[in-house]
């Protein structure tokens, strides 16, 4: 008999287990998200699973992201960029695909989306295409990935290695976060709580860590790397100023790749989200990957109309040059509170 159940503690190893063996399921239907995104940002989170003959068919990491600011919505997943059911069987698949439409409506929330990575789901509508992912194979040999990378930016990657730069990988969350404050501030967006990052250390304390660039033993720039699988996924990372006149943030990159390939064994560099007309869009491509659109699908309920939480919308525009004005600490207080709306 097929029946959906909810997560608890007692079944979370059978779950991870499901999506390590699952090819479609992703790093973000893991189920430490469901405790990272309730203790960091206070959602109320409905991971579900299918259940067949005791086992686990299908897994649905659901939260419902409500704010004041921002609206009321249950995706999967937020602060993510996969997400949706993945399932062993199609009658499994129908199953999430229903108690999530349900859920929709016992609730009382205006919009259901699924982040997918691959393929839009089938009879849902579709965001217009904003978001794209970058992905790409690499070999684990350095002198192969290095010749990988295109003429231009090949010869940044090296102006780093003149320049003396260096890297340390470790687990040093606080020390990324001060680095990563610092430039989205100058973005004018919101900046994650340093609480979070922490957070996202101890959810996966064996599937993540930290490389940092150095220059005269001062950090320049950082990123925190998660890793699944045979992939390795860089995620939150920026550099101080100083990191573009010295290729700072190239060499970040190359040396995720290099050490990801060589001491883990990666052998796929997912560089994760961006939105197009970007800087970091171009920044991927001038790698080599191919943007590749995102399928985020939705359904509304009868008179709801979908959310526009992100800094591309125009309405963001005077907001956004208001932040950059605003002292960096005081940035750093406020922020936490607004961007758990805009995941």
């Amino acid at each position: 008999m097929l029946r959906i159940r909810e997560l608890d503690a007692g079944a979370e190893p059978a779950w991870d287990a499901f999506v390590q063996a699952t090819p479609e399921a992703t790093f973000f239907h893991l189920a430490p998200w469901r405790h990272v995104i309730e203790r960091a940002f206070g959602h109320r989170t409905h991971y579900a699973y299918a259940e067949q003959d005791g086992a686990i068919v299908g897994v649905l990491p659901l939260a419902r992201m409500k704010t004041l600011l921002f609206g009321d919505a249950l995706i999967s997943t937020p602060f993510c960029v996969y997400g949706g059911p993945v399932a062993a069987t199609p009658e499994a698949a129908r199953l999430l695909e229903s108690h999530a439409r349900d859920l929709m409506r016992r609730t009382g929330v205006p919009s259901l989306e699924f982040r997918r990575r691959d393929v839009a789901d089938e009879g849902w509508d579709e965001r217009p295409a904003l978001h794209y992912t970058f992905r790409r194979a690499i070999t684990g040999n350095a002198d192969a990935d290095m010749k990988a990378i295109p003429r231009k930016q090949r010869a940044m990657v090296r102006k780093g290695i003149a320049n003396g730069l260096t890297s340390v990988s470790d687990r040093d969350t606080r020390r990324l976060h001060h680095v990563y404050a610092r430039m989205v501030h100058a973005l004018g967006t919101p900046v994650f709580s340093e609480k979070y990052f922490r957070l996202l250390g101890e959810a996966f304390p064996d599937a993540h860590d930290v490389t940092t660039v150095l220059h005269e033993d001062k950090p320049v720039s950082a990123v925190l790397n998660f890793h699944f699988r045979e992939e390795v996924l860089p995620y939150y990372g920026g550099g101080t100023p100083e990191a573009r006149g010295l290729a700072g943030n190239d060499f970040l990159y190359w040396e995720v790749m290099r050490r990801a390939g060589a001491e883990r064994g990666a052998r796929l560099f997912d560089f994760g989200r961006s939105k197009a007309n970007t800087g970091a869009f171009d920044f991927k491509r001038n790698w080599g990957f191919e943007a590749q659109p995102l399928h985020y699908c939705y359904q509304l309920r009868e008179g709801a109309k979908l959310s526009e939480n992100n800094p591309s919308n125009p309405k963001f525009k005077l907001m956004i040059a208001a932040w950059r004005k605003l002292p960096l600490q005081l940035a750093n207080v406020i922020g936490p509170t607004i961007v758990r709306g805009l995941g």
